[in-house]
């Protein structure tokens, strides 16, 4: 906790709106300048009580502090930092440290998730019916059961899609984790339009995690030896430019430098790569394909980690407004968490109930055909949520809306469904 980066908070107020953990309890510690309030204590030899860890625990990680704060206050930074000190000093109960040990020894790792698939698929018919009985033993393993969506058939991607037409790029492409493995829809889209829009897509078969559910959640140690991996594989692969369609692994690679800082070589090595939003790389590189009309009226939610994370928020939108026939409706309310937030909705399922049941109602009252959104984690809390209140919601990914538009498909062709038991 850097106590100079502290002291930029000059309490004023103006993030208590935007924070989602005020928003639902109206509590000042659990607002971002009463986090600062508590980090400050703690720097001036507070003790970190297990209140005070409840309160930094509580902390979604959205950004929306950062975006709303006039002062700059760099609330990412303390927030990581804290997380830190709070995995290092605070100790869990025997519960708790078994359900992150299974969450931090599952999703980071593609084959154990690929394990998962199998059973997944047995017992998707089944899933209502145990929810309950996960409920009453641990609510955090019901949370996990009811966000498992509909299992999707694998697809093999090759090491290199050659770019179609004239070639204007040479990039490489993560596939991540809890993408690869349960929408691997997303990635052969976004490696077919940066191929129609003339890049070379450099796919290495052997990657691994990033380490972005690891730096958010206080693990840095772990989140380094991540990201090391991740630049030794596409030093390999001969990119600098690495495209990423996941905000939160987006948000993560793109501050490699800032988590390898105490390495001088590894912080070099981090820099010379170019991390980039799929949106905001085709937005910098321009369109070259043809857009076919794609009648369809589309709901973009923006992923906290794209929008306030990165700053990326007009680039998908501009992006949507290049298909014809598309139109382009805005959600309530749309700079709000849905609650996600990486393994939050895991952690704390009851806060990020209340939140994605928030946002589902409001994604409802657009009425659009489809929901787009940028981020795995995203798309599996608002169906869900949407399911708690008996809808069903066809949702996409940005790539496979320009996917779809560029191959000149239907608009039946998009959306996957998210209702457990009966995927369409």
């Amino acid at each position: 906790m850097n106590p100079e980066l502290i002291k930029d908070c000059v309490h004023c107020g103006f993030c208590l709106p935007a924070c989602p953990t005020y928003a639902l309890w109206g509590e000042e510690m659990d607002s971002p300048r009463g986090r600062i309030h508590l980090m400050m204590q703690h720097v001036e030899g507070t003790p970190l009580t297990p209140e005070m860890a409840g309160h930094f625990d509580a902390c979604l990680g959205c950004m929306a502090c950062v975006t709303a704060c006039p002062s700059g206050v760099r609330y990412d930074v303390l927030i990581e930092s804290t997380r830190a000190e709070v995995e290092r000093v605070h100790p869990r109960s025997r519960a708790d440290r078994a359900f992150r040990a299974l969450v931090f020894g599952l999703f980071p790792y593609p084959r154990r998730l690929r394990a998962l698939r199998l059973p997944l698929k047995l017992s998707e018919r089944l899933r209502p019916r145990v929810l309950p009985l996960l409920a009453r033993i641990d609510p955090r393993l019901a949370a996990m059961a009811d966000l498992a969506p509909p299992v999707a058939p694998r697809i093999r991607l090759p090491h290199r899609v050659e770019a179609r037409g004239e070639r204007r790029a040479v990039v490489g492409m993560l596939t991540g984790c809890v993408q690869a493995e349960f929408f691997p829809k997303v990635n052969a889209a976004t490696a077919r339009v940066l191929a129609l829009e003339g890049c070379d897509v450099v796919i290495p078969p052997a990657q691994g995690c990033c380490g972005a559910l690891s730096v958010h959640s206080g693990r840095a140690e772990e989140a380094a030896r991540f990201a090391r991996r991740t630049i030794e594989t596409f030093e390999r692969a001969g990119v600098d430019t690495v495209i990423v369609n996941a905000a939160g692994c987006g948000s993560s690679t793109k501050e490699y430098a800032e988590l390898l800082a105490g390495d001088p070589d590894w912080a070099a090595r981090a820099r010379a790569l170019r991390f980039l939003d799929f949106a905001e790389f085709l937005a910098e590189l321009g369109p070259a394909a043809e857009r076919h009309p794609l009648p369809i009226t589309v709901a973009y939610h923006d992923a906290c980690h794209l929008a306030h994370a990165q700053g990326v928020r007009s680039q998908p939108r501009a992006l949507l407004a290049t298909v014809p026939g598309l139109r382009l409706k805005e959600i309530p309310d749309a700079s709000m968490c849905c609650g996600s937030a990486g393994t939050y909705n895991l952690f704390q399922p009851e806060a990020a109930r209340d939140l994605g049941d928030r946002k589902a109602e409001q994604v409802l009252t657009v009425a659009a055909d489809l929901l787009v959104s940028a981020n795995p984690g995203c798309t599996m809390q608002i169906a869900s949520a949407a399911r708690r209140q008996g809808s069903q919601i066809r949702v996409a990914h940005t790539a496979e809306v320009l996917d779809a538009s560029l191959r000149g498909l239907s608009p039946a062709a998009l959306g996957h469904s998210m209702r457990q038991g009966r995927p369409r």
